[in-house]
């Protein structure tokens, strides 16, 4: 396939992400199919009217069952908010549409396996959205990790902490309503974490955790976009029904020890998502907010010159970067999802399935369901207890 045409679900803070990443693909892997986009989905029609243009996409519709039924789409792109997942995804396959959803793959640990059954069964290509994986000092640290040049793993800590929603006043948002997020911090922010441990890790065999809702009651929204709304604080009020921040320890099938924090009460955390990787010959550590850098300590350094060094990520040698600019010149947070939308659009050419897939969307499920028995019953869960 030279081209695959896109139909997209969903506008806003991922809606521009994903178009974004799809114009500026052909542009610096021309060598990938280029993604054709085709139609925008939206509930509000001035507001989806408004981003197709704006995006650049040929046409936009209201009605997500139109959109999956065309003919002229191959691929059905889904970012609108969780509760909507399922659904779309079900329908999109028995359509014969190739599947990209957004993290957390579903509501629920079952909805996410319903959604992997319809894909399997209508043999189409599926991949869920762990953007992160495609930032090229991740794929360094993945090297390092899987060449053994930092041995054996013995832990992995993990935080993913924001801060816009300290202020109490702050509106109540859908992603504050269990109905529809399926859960808090937990889900947004830790499926992120959880995914990386996955990949640079590997299979987590037990948790225990522990969550807290600091701020009970909230503004109700009178419009929202992306991580900004504005709300009437002398207005109703509505009940957060969502966990704010989330914490949890883990052991891999490994043997490593690993801990995990997400957050978004951190005042003066934008978007720490950061990790550190200890091993029996070096470590690993990254910071999101500074993605084009891995700090990696050696243990087989003379003394004198031991400690952390700071590697940019930004060379050839480094995956995605010769598509890039010269050494140095950094890239950022949107490119993640143009590398991300390359997996996608070479796995479909090629005939295999993109990673990460829904299979690891539904490993991510089970880890944040244990997670939630865990705090739910106090103890530890075995992730095999979520297994069937």
């Amino acid at each position: 396939m030279k081209s695959i045409r896109v139909g997209m679900i969903g506008y806003k803070f991922m809606g521009k992400a994903h178009s974004h990443a799809y114009r500026d693909l052909p542009m610096f892997f021309p060598d990938s199919p280029a993604p054709v986009m085709k139609a925008i989905c939206g509930r509000d029609e001035q507001g989806v009217q408004q981003a197709a243009k704006q995006f650049g996409w040929e046409h936009a519709v209201t009605d997500w069952r139109e959109l999956v039924k065309r003919e002229d789409i191959d691929l059905v792109d889904i970012n609108a908010p969780s509760d909507a997942h399922k659904e779309i995804a079900i329908a999109a396959a028995q359509a014969g549409k190739h599947l990209f959803c957004e993290k957390p793959l579903a509501l629920t640990l079952s909805d996410a396996r319903e959604m992997l059954q319809a894909a399997e069964a209508a043999g189409v290509k599926h991949m869920v959205g762990f953007n992160y994986r495609f930032a090229p000092a991740i794929r360094l640290a993945k090297k390092l990790i899987a060449e053994g040049r930092i041995g054996k793993i013995h832990h992995f800590r993990a935080t993913f902490l924001q801060d816009w929603l300290v202020d109490p006043a702050f509106p109540l948002v859908w992603r504050l309503k269990k109905e529809v997020a399926g859960s808090g911090s937990h889900g947004d922010l830790g499926a992120h974490l959880i995914d990386l441990a996955r990949y640079l890790v590997g299979e987590i065999n037990e948790v225990v955790g522990m969550n807290e809702t600091f701020v009970k009651e909230r503004p109700i929204a009178e419009s929202m976009t992306g991580l900004s709304a504005q709300g009437n604080t002398d207005g109703p009020m509505g009940e957060v029904t969502v966990d704010d921040a989330t914490l949890f320890m883990a052991r891999f099938a490994s043997g490593a020890l690993g801990s995990f924090e997400a957050s978004r009460f951190a005042a003066g955390h934008r978007c720490t998502n950061a990790f550190e990787i200890n091993g029996s010959k070096g470590s690993v550590r990254f910071d999101f907010e500074r993605m084009n850098e891995l700090e990696v300590y050696f243990t087989d350094d003379a003394d004198d010159v031991q400690g952390f060094r700071r590697v940019l990520a930004t060379d050839p040698a480094h995956d995605y970067m010769d598509a890039w600019w010269p050494p140095g010149h950094t890239i950022g947070f949107e490119h993640t999802f143009i590398h991300e939308i390359l997996e996608l659009m070479d796995a479909i050419h090629d005939d295999r399935q993109p990673e990460p897939n829904f299979v690891d969307g539904i490993k991510c499920q089970e880890i944040l369901e244990a997670v939630d028995v865990s705090i739910a019953e106090r103890r530890w869960v075995s992730i095999s207890e979520l297994q069937v």
